[in-house]
């Protein structure tokens, strides 16, 4: 009888539990670059750097959500930085128009954008039959195009916004920033909604085998469109508190952050073949990015090394989801060969 999957004890106590683990792995690399970093420049992890880094991660662990419910059905969204790009305006020139706007129905309408911009995307994919990435990658375009002919060389300012709104991008509660705690709280709701709710389940079900979630009952088409529209709703969210925390948004808000999104899913351990992974995971992977980048930053390593280490960190990670999955089916064969 196999015991890998019994808890550890005795001479497997907590710590190889937590390098066996993905988040624990991930936990103990975050570790160890903040302690080098330190020892390096101890700077680091004075509160103002840990603020701005908490600040800088939030945005992208945020899209993170999202794109993780995409990449568990074996698809991907790349059109979310123009989304946030077009929600992000949309709340600044909300401002400028009517004044004395309550600032939560300016989130709730970017939110509702980001909903209608996903629900292209989810109708081309879900409906439509075309692949995830042909889509995207036009919509991308398209989205992107028709924000620079909305935006036509304006810029929303800080002195646009009112001070109660940007104080959701600057101000803290016991410390920590309040755009970090939107995040964890979200964080909470879709780990709770993945693990303990069918539709979480479902979402796993497609990624693990399309095929056989047909077979199960399970209505594909509507997952999928489900997906991309959670997806658009979340970029929809980030675009206001895109607006939040830098205050200043013109045409190019947010350009390439698709990028860094999906390298950090994929590093946190959700696998791009599907099936594969949790948001705490995911989450993980965008705050191992960020201490990794502000690690080269505080090195005054060149911005073209820290993208270079960014892509090389992305292959590392699916190389090894692919030869953890080898070994995993070798182990499969083995045990059946034997019953």
């Amino acid at each position: 009888m196999s015991t890998e999957s019994k808890p550890a004890a005795g001479g497997q106590g907590w710590h190889n539990v937590l390098l066996r683990s993905r988040e624990g792995s991930l936990v103990l690399l975050i570790a160890f670059m903040t302690v080098l970093t330190t020892s390096l420049n101890p700077r680091f992890i004075s509160p103002q750097s840990l603020k701005d880094l908490m600040l800088n991660v939030s945005i992208i662990a945020l899209l993170v959500l999202g794109q993780t419910v995409i990449i568990l059905m074996r698809q991907i969204d790349l059109s979310i930085s123009s989304i946030v790009g077009i929600t992000a305006f949309l709340s600044g020139i909300l401002f400028i128009n009517h004044p004395g706007i309550p600032s939560i129905l300016v989130v709730l309408i970017a939110v509702v954008a980001g909903l209608l911009l996903g629900g292209i995307n989810a109708a081309l994919i879900a409906w439509g039959r075309i692949p995830a990435l042909i889509t995207t990658l036009g919509t991308l375009y398209i989205f992107r195009g028709a924000n620079y002919a909305w935006v036509h060389g304006r810029q929303v300012n800080a002195v646009n916004v009112p001070g109660s709104f940007l104080a959701i991008g600057t101000s803290t509660l016991v410390g920590i920033p309040i755009l970090t705690w939107i995040v964890l709280i979200l964080l909470v709701v879709f780990a709770i909604g993945l693990r303990q709710y069918r539709i979480g389940r479902e979402f796993y079900a497609i990624g693990s085998n399309p095929n056989a979630a047909v077979l199960a009952g399970i209505n594909v088409s509507q997952r999928l469109a489900t997906g991309f529209l959670i997806s658009g709703a979340i970029a929809g969210l980030a675009g206001a508190l895109w607006l939040a925390r830098f205050g200043t948004v013109d045409a190019t808000a947010a350009e390439g952050i698709e990028l860094s999104v999906i390298t950090s899913t994929v590093v946190g351990g959700v696998a791009i073949t599907g099936g594969v992974g949790t948001v705490v995971g995911a989450v993980l992977g965008a705050l191992l990015l960020s201490v990794f980048s502000s690690t080269l930053v505080f090195l005054r390593v060149p911005s073209f090394w820290q993208q270079a280490f960014q892509g090389a960190m992305l292959l590392l990670a699916i190389a090894a989801d692919a030869y953890l999955a080898h070994r995993y089916a070798l182990r499969l064969r083995v045990k059946w060969s034997h019953v």
